[in-house]
């Protein structure tokens, strides 16, 4: 196996593995622990990953069966805007669950930054590519962060693998991979307001 042929590999083995919903599910779990400050915050993380991840990648894959997009990655910016919106609304809906029910404040700040960061990824997804692969990853690097501790920030180099495959693949630039991490990053800002 040649260079180029392993580093495609290497590099589709990380954007699979560190695929959003993955992500979300580990990091929102962890801020709904961090937020309660026990297992009890477990639920309400659970809630979080179903809404920001695991029910987009849910509508992703209905579609794909419906023959709307190839493959999950959806690298044609102008088919994105139905998933952005998916994602909002189930955002919005977790977040009125989660203050209805009480949820920890920490987590509902979570949802509300995640929902900022998508509505700001819609907005720029209308005249160029960004990458949410990389926003993902580098949102929950921050939320993780603010809420557990700065040790966090040793996350940063999964991040920036997810970014760097997804330019080993061709699906962005640098530069769609770095405004997708900046974006991202500054979802922890939600949390100066708390």
């Amino acid at each position: 196996m040649n260079g180029t042929v392993r580093a495609t590999a290497v590099a589709r083995t990380v954007t699979d593995v560190l695929q959003p919903r993955n992500v979300l599910l580990v990091g929102m779990l962890a801020v709904g622990a961090a937020s309660a400050g026990d297992w009890t915050g477990l639920p309400w993380g659970f809630l979080g990953a179903l809404c920001a991840g695991l029910v987009p990648a849910g509508y992703i894959e209905w579609e794909r069966g419906r023959g709307t997009w190839g493959d999950r990655h959806v690298v044609d910016r102008t088919q994105r805007a139905p998933i952005f919106l998916v994602i909002l609304a189930s955002l919005g809906t977790g977040a009125l669950i989660m203050v209805l029910g009480g949820a920890p404040l920490g987590i509902l700040v979570a949802m509300v930054s995640l929902w900022v960061m998508t509505t700001v990824l819609l907005a720029v997804n209308t005249l160029w590519k960004i990458s949410v692969d990389s926003a993902v990853a580098s949102a929950v690097v921050a939320l993780l962060c603010v809420t557990h501790s700065p040790w966090w920030l040793c996350a940063a180099v999964p991040a920036l693998a997810v970014c760097w495959s997804r330019v080993a693949l061709g699906y962005h630039s640098v530069a769609q991979t770095a405004a997708g991490a900046a974006a991202g990053a500054s979802t922890a800002a939600g949390f100066l307001f708390v």
